[in-house]
């Protein structure tokens, strides 16, 4: 530890390891496989550049982007450390001179990308004495990643074609299901997991509920007045709203400009340096913009539109600060953002996965709770107090001691052995009398009814809440089952206190969509509320089918059967498509009731209306 001590300080210019980073880089010095999870700015680069320089041999680093690697290369030869990259920007001569430095023993570091490593592994890398295999961005191997490339999961060979070389798997962002899923695929041997905290605590994280272009405009004039001479980023969904807002700035005189991948590749790169070597403020860019740009004086980033996810949010608000001083992450969050994004949540290869992480994110926005911790809660770090460096802690919303609500609830997730969700554990409740509570016999637990007297679209609050503070977590490899956490065993079984958010008291309406050709109008439903939450909706399904009864002039089993009813009440479906699976819906049937079915069903469930 001494010498690496001194390296770190010859090379890198420090005194002594930031958390972690002795133990990680002790484990691949012993050539054993690990998997880092560091947020950005964490220090992960030295856990495996430091080894190298130690090590016998050449390391192998796997990179996923051109501009990645020429940041850590230009700054490991302006340190003194022999690195190179070879990809697709090198001339054949370039590319030649760089493999002869390599099979000389004079590059201590080599970046690859990953389509590279295939093709080299049988060539190049044959001929290597490989000392470790770092795999950047390890998160985009997984299909539950925020950023899968299909490039990455060719590299599972890694591990048996060079067995004995230790196989370092790193990554700023992986909830639960995406570690396990990254050690799957790389086949890694017995891994040591490092995971650092995920605290930024030098972030000022705020959200605001904006729409429109104007106002949008006026708040990001109004943040950025007093940091002009600040570097920060505007990420934007679309490519024409990064080059309006850089227009928009320019024309205030703020040193600004765009970025996205309609550009040319000159220009975006002219654009990026202008903005590493601080020639331009303030950059309005894509997600594209951003991965592996190492500058660290970035003090500020806005989200024009809401993220996709948690993790691709938390992975871009990670670009401000890196240096430890003070940062601020401000998001815009609007109702469009949701009808754009979970369009292309539906139209992607994951739908429910997509969907789940986009709702995820709307409940972070949402929140009128601490927002760090619903940060921290996300990637499985337990955090036990607000931050006091959120919107939200800023302005604290009303709260009130949830001890007692909370361990009901914890109380009949337990009593039901985690076997159930949570429209299930609201049943329980409520004492709901639906067929799965009965068949199970849960209506047979002590928690069962503990909570009738708050509303389901109370407890969902509360549930939701209980989710963000980290007290139980969804088990997506067990269908979405509800888990107490060691921090909800603590409320449950020991005491903890806990502060809950008040309820928004919500006064939903069912809206009435236009009327189409071939479809049903309807007139709001007014329903009958029952103990008995499935009987409430099979009452008012009822209702909806008596009113196109009696317009259509047909009986009522005409329009749809009982049976129909109860397939409904059974399968609530969600979606036109789910609701072409219910029992007697054809595609007639489908086009012209499925809306108005279909709405009634997500407005009784406490869900937007369907778009």
């Amino acid at each position: 530890m001494e010498e690496l001590l001194r390296l770190l300080k010859r090379y890198f210019g420090y005194s002594s390891f930031r958390p972690m980073q002795a133990e990680i880089i002790q484990n691949i010095v012993n050539k054993k496989d690990s998997l880092v999870l560091m947020p950005t700015g964490g220090g992960k680069s030295i856990c495996y550049q430091l080894p190298a320089i130690c090590m016998k041999g050449t390391a192998i680093v796997i990179s996923p982007l051109i501009a990645l690697m020429k940041d850590q290369v230009d700054a490991l030869v302006s340190n003194g450390i022999p690195a190179a990259a070879i990809n697709s920007t090198l001339s054949f001569d370039t590319q030649m001179q760089v493999e002869q430095l390599c099979l000389q023993g004079k590059i201590k570091l080599l970046y690859l990308s990953p389509e590279r490593v295939v093709s080299e592994a049988d060539r190049l890398m044959q001929s290597l004495d490989i000392s470790l295999i770092a795999i950047d961005e390890a998160h985009c191997i997984s299909h539950w990643g925020h950023d899968f490339r299909p490039e990455y999961t060719q590299l599972a060979f890694l591990k048996e074609r060079f067995p004995n070389v230790p196989l370092i798997a790193l990554t700023a962002t992986a909830d639960k299901r995406t570690r396990e899923d990254i050690m799957e695929q790389l086949k890694l041997d017995h891994p040591n997991i490092f995971i650092s905290s995920f605290d930024r605590p030098n972030l000022f994280i705020s959200v605001k509920k904006l729409s429109g272009k104007k106002e949008k405009m006026q708040a990001i004039f109004h943040f950025i007045k007093d940091r002009l001479t600040e570097s920060g980023i505007i990420y934007c969904m679309k490519r024409d709203d990064t080059e309006t807002v850089a227009r928009e700035l320019m024309m205030k005189g703020v040193k600004a400009a765009a970025y996205h991948a309609g550009l040319a590749s000159e220009e975006r790169e002219k654009v990026q340096n202008d903005f590493i070597n601080d020639r331009i403020d303030i950059i309005c860019a894509t997600v594209a913009f951003g991965m592996g740009i190492d500058k660290s004086n970035v003090r500020w980033i806005i989200h024009y539109n809401m993220p996709k996810s948690i993790e691709n949010y938390y992975q871009e608000i990670g670009r401000a600060g890196r240096d430890g001083m003070p940062g601020n992450a401000l998001l815009f969050y609007s109702p469009a953002d949701m009808i754009v994004l979970r369009h292309f949540a539906e139209e992607s290869g994951q739908m429910e996965m997509n969907i789940d992480k986009l709702e995820q994110m709307q409940r972070f926005c949402e929140a009128n709770i601490c927002r760090r911790r619903i940060l921290l809660s996300y990637f499985g770090e337990a955090y036990d107090h607000d931050c006091g460096n959120c919107d939200v802690c800023r302005n604290p919303k009303q709260t009130f001691d949830g001890t007692i609500i909370v361990q009901k609830a914890l109380s009949a997730i337990t009593r039901t052995g985690e076997h159930v969700g949570m429209l299930i554990l609201i049943g329980i409740l409520r004492a709901s009398a639906q067929k799965e509570i009965i068949a199970r016999g849960y209506d047979r637990l002590k928690t069962y009814g503990a909570g009738r007297d708050f509303s389901q679209s109370q407890w969902r609050d509360y549930i939701e809440q209980m989710l963000q503070l980290g007290f139980i977590e969804v088990d997506y490899n067990a269908a979405g089952v509800l888990r107490v956490t060691d921090l909800g065993r603590k409320v449950l079984f020991e005491n903890m206190k806990v502060e809950l958010a008040k309820p928004f008291e919500r006064e939903i309406k069912p809206k009435v969509e236009k009327e189409k050709k071939h479809t049903f109008r309807a007139s709001p439903i007014k329903p009958v509320f029952y103990e008995d939450t499935d009987r409430t909706m099979f009452e008012s399904l009822r209702q909806l089918r008596m009113q196109i009864a009696q317009k259509e002039n047909i009986p009522p089993y005409i329009v749809f059967t009982d049976d129909s009813l109860n397939d409904m009440v059974d399968k609530k479906p969600l979606t036109m498509e789910a609701f072409s699976e219910i029992r007697g819906v054809g595609q007639i049937k489908q086009r012209r009731f499925g809306k108005v079915f279909v709405s009634l069903i997500r407005y009784l469930m406490d869900l937007p209306p369907l778009k």
